[in-house]
């Protein structure tokens, strides 16, 4: 180890004490490689992605936020339950129970990530749990007042690992709880772009990663909750 990093320091200090135009020459090197490296890449994760587009669904992907995804949610799951379905901050854990429930679904694949507070976020800890599926192609719920930043987050994003995003836009109900701006869009696309590099390299697990089956109504009922009129639990 001691060895290894002497090298690589001798190897700066003299890369530093090269004459000008060598260390010029160093760096053009250095960055035509990289952008050879880059264009490689992109080439096969479009390939990949071509392929991916071709193939059915493999998990549904609940952006929270609203209480019609997860009922558009629950009404795709009840049609085909092998699908995974994956709900990212939804509504309090009773209330998707309650909407499940009620539509009969198989609750063994329908999963609650907890710890997004965030569109950001929502793809930021949703995205080691989708890879860890195998997820090639993933039907994306959202609003129309979500997009186009949902649309293109995702995108950059999971298109960066090799998933095709199919958009599945819900029918809102009143007045939308979130409001889109240029300000908000540019920064999460930047942040977005960013992740997708530096994703390839890290990978944040959400601790509170919640099966539907393992929701706790005694718990809930202690600590009392409320569900959209959508829901009635009683």
């Amino acid at each position: 180890m001691i060895n290894n990093s002497t090298r690589i320091y001798t190897f700066l200090i003299r890369t530093i004490r090269r004459p000008r135009w060598l260390r010029w020459q160093f760096l053009q090197i250095f960055t035509v490689g990289l952008c050879f490296l880059l264009c490689i890449w992109l080439v096969l994760n479009t390939i990949t992605l071509i392929n991916a587009s071709s193939k059915p669904v493999s998990a549904t992907f609940v952006l929270g936020g609203s209480i019609q995804r997860e009922v558009y949610a629950a009404e795709l799951a009840s049609k085909n339950a092998k699908i995974p379905t994956l709900i990212s901050q939804g509504s309090q854990e009773p209330c998707i129970l309650s909407i499940f429930q009620r539509k009969q679904v198989i609750l063994d694949n329908i999963w609650l990530e907890k710890c997004a507070n965030s569109t950001f976020e929502n793809f930021f800890y949703s995205l080691p749990i989708l890879e860890r599926w195998e997820v090639r192609k993933l039907r994306l719920i959202t609003s129309q007042s979500h997009l186009p930043r949902a649309k293109w987050m995702a995108q950059i994003i999971l298109g960066a690992h090799g998933i095709w995003v199919e958009l599945d836009v819900v029918q809102e109900q009143g007045v939308p709880g979130n409001k889109e701006s240029f300000f908000k869009t540019a920064l999460d696309i930047i942040r977005s772009f960013a992740w997708a590099g530096l994703s390839h390299f890290t990978h944040p697990q959400c601790a509170n990663v919640i099966k539907l089956t393992d929701v706790n109504l005694d718990a809930w009922r202690q600590i009392g909750y409320k569900c959209e009129r959508e829901t009635k639990i009683n």
